[in-house]
């Protein structure tokens, strides 16, 4: 249902509007003069505004003006008692989404304006719900086991699926747990409104506020209009906040409270409104270890954790690798335009053996890679990365090698610990610079130096969208 809001000089109006729009189960708010409008516009964000054009401190174009200024999203629709070709062109020419004259047919052709608008919404997100089935039917998903564990995990996906209850999943990085969280709400009532992602460790505190509550123009430096939160943005759906363990203490009082109360305030905002969004939620770190070292707060942790889904890291599911390895091996032929066809039983047996630190997302670069470097039919154990051609990590001198360097011995963990896959994703680009240079952009001469297929070459060059 839409937050729409009426403004109109003449009571009566407002009061029909109201009734009418209330009673199909819209959130509505009036104003009867331009200055009360421009009040609700700066303390709230509308899905409609229905405004008269003429009104004695304001005209409905100017309203118009001030509120793609605030709210660009919002659709605006004009009504007037006084039709005439000059209100008409200017209210075409302001940008207004409809122009409805004041006569007996009003209140049907506003019912009617907003049901269309509401049908808008519903299809973009249904064409959202649409690209997710087709990219499941396509293969691009790596939600694939035949274990006893995973069996288990999506038993539990399609016992949870129907409910509304919170869920906290849990696992190693790579698991999987974004792909849980879709085959959740995809199962769900909510399957054909937004599934909206956001990392809460790619934010700053202040940042990560007004990403997830939106905020009003003016509320800090640079707020030049008003902007919906991904709480609003989810209404009805599904907010999957990955990565919940980096939360910062402030941000977890927040969230608790409207995970306790079901209602959010945009910053720079003094109003409250409801919300109706189901909330997943994910992360790496064994949160009640957090707890106890007070880094996590334990009331947010039983709001969140109603519903605990826990993913096996891939070394505790071997017998599905080789799954997961065939589906990853059908996607990069195809993307690759190359004849692998297989996997050689040794190279096979070695990743199947090997303990997968980075889990499914180390499996499917793993498979990437050998198919962009293997020339014949199958995939052999000559492509694979060192370490799992042996079993072992490679010698200090190979990984110099490897790396370009010119000292030897083991590579230094920062304290922090790093992020395998970026640093992976990063070598891998400045290599796919570093040959375009010395080849001085000639791809089959930059392919020949990494000593891959010109058709590899361009699958990576356009992975990493380098021209």
């Amino acid at each position: 249902m839409a937050n729409i809001l009426i403004v109109d000089d003449e009571r009566s109006i407002c009061e029909l509007l109201d009734i009418t729009f209330r009673k199909e189960g819209h959130r509505v708010e009036v104003a009867t003069n331009g200055e009360l409008a421009r009040r609700r516009l700066q303390s709230k964000i509308f899905d409609i505004v229905v405004s008269d054009i003429r009104m004695p401190d304001t005209s409905g174009v100017e309203l118009l003006a001030y509120t793609r200024e605030l709210a660009p999203s919002t659709t605006f629709l004009l009504i007037t008692g006084v039709p005439t070709v000059e209100t008409a062109i200017a209210a075409v020419n302001a940008g207004a989404d409809r122009y409805v004259i004041k006569d007996h047919d009003l209140v049907d052709q506003l019912r009617s304006a907003v049901r269309q608008v509401e049908e808008t919404r519903r299809l973009k997100s249904e064409a959202g719900y649409l690209r997710r089935e087709l990219r499941r039917l396509t293969g691009q998903d790596n939600m694939i086991g035949n274990g006893p564990k995973m069996r288990a995990v999506f038993d539990l996906i399609l016992t949870v699926a129907p409910q509304s209850s919170r869920v906290l999943i849990t696992g190693e990085s790579g698991t999987g747990k974004e792909l849980v969280a879709r085959a959740i709400h995809d199962n769900s009532a909510r399957s054909q409104l937004p599934f909206i992602t956001v990392n809460c460790g790619a934010f700053p505190e202040t940042l990560l506020e007004s990403e997830l509550f939106g905020y009003m123009k003016g509320a800090f430096t640079g707020a030049n209009e008003n902007r919906q939160g991904l709480f609003q943005a989810a209404s009805g759906g599904t907010l999957f906040l990955d990565e919940i363990g980096n939360m910062s203490p402030t941000m977890q009082v927040k969230l608790y409270r409207v995970l306790q109360e079901g209602k959010i305030r945009p910053l720079g905002s003094n109003e409250e409104f409801d919300v109706d969004v189901r909330v997943i939620a994910a992360t790496n770190r064994d949160l009640e270890k957090a707890i106890a070292g007070g880094d996590f707060r334990e009331d947010l942790y039983y709001r969140l954790s109603v519903i605990p889904i826990h993913l096996p890291p891939l070394r505790e599911r071997r017998e599905d690798i080789p799954l997961l390895a065939r589906s990853f091996l059908d996607r990069f032929r195809a993307a690759m335009e190359k004849s692998v066809e297989g996997i050689e039983p040794p190279a096979m047996a070695q990743l199947e053996a090997y303990d997968w630190p980075g889990n499914v997302r180390e499996l499917e670069n793993t498979i990437e890679r050998s198919v962009a470097l293997e020339t014949g039919r199958l995939i052999s154990l000559s492509v694979l990365p060192e370490k799992i051609r042996y079993g072992a990590a490679p010698s200090a001198a190979a990984a110099s090698q490897a790396a370009g360097q010119d000292k030897s011995g083991p590579p230094v963990l920062p304290d922090g610990g790093l992020d395998l896959e970026k640093l992976i994703q990063d070598t891998e680009r400045a290599y796919i610079l570093a040959a375009l240079e010395n080849s001085r952009g000639v791809g089959t001469h930059a392919a020949e130096l990494l000593k891959m297929t010109y058709r590899s070459f361009r699958h990576y060059a356009k992975k990493y969208n380098i021209t």
